[in-house]
């Protein structure tokens, strides 16, 4: 992968010069590197995304090791420096010290240069997430808030470059699943990423769906056709809504990730696709095994990996940064601003369609707020339908018929804007999908 944003500042701290010649050469390129052999010619006036520290520098005991001195240094300079500790003494003391001095990571030494290179690259993905530098064939998929959740998977995101066991993604409804699998996917580089809706294959059809059929295989196969496992040869396949699929499905899947093998629908031969599943569920998969409803064999297959999402309303530190994001987003179309009102207003709701209720929320708000900016009663507004389904507050210049259809577009606009898949929102309103579009545009309702 090359480099996405600046260089990187990769400071060594090595009084072996050879090992430190060696380290510097392995540094993948997006990496500047500044080389001491003592811990008295750190430069001060640098900031370090990531340091390597001898901790035996001029040879000293475990107990006075100069290491310590410059970990502690570099920690309270910049706690956000990803600091590496390196000792061929691997006294469980000494290396505890060094983690609580601030060191993320201990290497044994002599250093496998494959782990070492790995490392780096982790932490390349990491810094690019933090600046949101990553940008795959002009799309992006970015993360924003500071918030310790966040850091927090941006970090789990990173640690998983180069990996290529299945991952597993839980978090509720809203909550960006799909970006947290876009970022695993566009940290790579460019590869394949297949993006499937388990709730949307039906249980006839999900082998051709997913393996392909061949001409003829049944009635309507007119044509040859690859499957999302093929498809995804070389990159990932993104299971959204895991849960949804049936038993009978779980075990094909099984056995897909099982052998890595796919024989299409009709067809004799079998071939081998090399693919990572990214597997994401609204629900803990744990609970539905307990329910009978997933299979335990395949969670532990998919779960080699896992990544937990918080909900919004457990990290609302970020609603600011998010809201800033979307903001910037419809600069173009409706160039409106949050005031500080309305900000505190957002603050307290408790958003249970997460971020992308949020994001619904802000589009109704740039489209309907009056003003060039947006106020805490602008706020009020929309989120007292989204709180309690009824609009408190009644307006008697209306006749009964208008009245109804106000309250009918303001509940419609509430539930699509915490479920924006439109066949499980027809479910919700219990209205088929031709008389939803109906009511969308009879009532002027904005939904994309």
């Amino acid at each position: 992968m090359g480099v996405n944003g600046p260089l990187l500042n990769l400071l060594i701290v090595e009084d072996d010069q050879n090992l430190a010649s060696s380290i510097k050469i392995l540094a993948p390129e997006c990496y500047k590197v500044f080389v001491s052999q003592k811990a008295a010619l750190v430069p001060d006036h640098v900031f370090f995304h990531a340091a390597l520290v001898d901790m035996h520098l001029e040879v000293v005991p475990p107990e006075t090791a100069d290491g310590l001195k410059v970990i502690e240094k570099l920690n309270r300079k910049n706690p956000q420096t990803e600091i590496i500790a390196m000792s061929g003494n691997l006294d469980r003391k000494l290396m505890e010290k060094a983690i609580h001095a601030g060191a993320q990571r201990f290497l044994a030494k002599p250093l496998s240069p494959e782990e070492l290179t790995s490392m780096l690259e982790k932490i390349e993905a990491y810094w690019n997430l933090r600046h949101s530098l990553i940008e795959i064939n002009k799309t992006k998929a970015r993360l924003f808030g500071s918030s310790a959740a966040t850091e927090n998977l941006r970090k789990s995101v990173s640690q998983l470059r180069g990996e290529t066991a299945p991952v597993l993604i839980e978090g509720e409804t809203g909550s960006g699943k799909d970006v947290i699998a876009n970022l695993l996917n566009q940290q790579e580089g460019t590869r394949p990423f297949v993006a499937v809706n388990c709730s949307a294959l039906t249980e006839t059809l999900f082998e051709s769906e997913f393996f392909g059929h061949v001409k003829g295989a049944f009635t309507g196969a007119d044509a040859n056709k690859i499957g999302f496992a093929e498809a995804a040869h070389g990159g990932d396949l993104f299971l959204d809504e895991i849960e949804a699929l049936p038993l009978s499905q779980q075990a094909k899947l099984l056995r897909f990730l099982e052998s890595g093998e796919v024989r299409k629908v009709g067809g004799k031969e079998t071939q081998t696709v090399d693919v990572r599943v990214i597997a994401a569920s609204n629900v803990p998969l744990k609970d539905l095994i307990n329910e009978k409803k997933f299979r335990e064999d395949l969670y532990f297959r998919l779960s080699a990996h896992r990544i937990q999402i918080q909900p919004l309303r457990e990290r609302k530190d970020d609603i600011a940064a998010i809201v800033t994001s979307f903001t910037e987003m419809q600069k173009a179309k409706r160039n409106k601003n949050f005031d500080e009102s309305a900000m505190e207003e957002l603050l307290k709701y408790n958003w249970p369609g997460n971020v992308r209720e949020l994001k619904r929320v802000c589009e109704q708000l740039f489209l309907t707020s009056p003003l060039p900016f947006i106020r805490d009663i602008d706020v009020k507004r929309i989120l007292s339908v989204q709180d309690s389904g009824i609009k408190t507050g009644f307006d008697t210049d209306l006749t009964l018929d208008e009245f109804l259809k106000k309250q009918e577009k303001l509940f419609i606009e509430s539930v699509l804007s915490i479920q924006q898949d439109m066949d499980k929102a027809c479910e919700k309103l219990k209205i088929s999908k031709s008389n939803l579009y109906k009511k969308i545009k009879d009532l002027g309702i904005s939904y994309e």
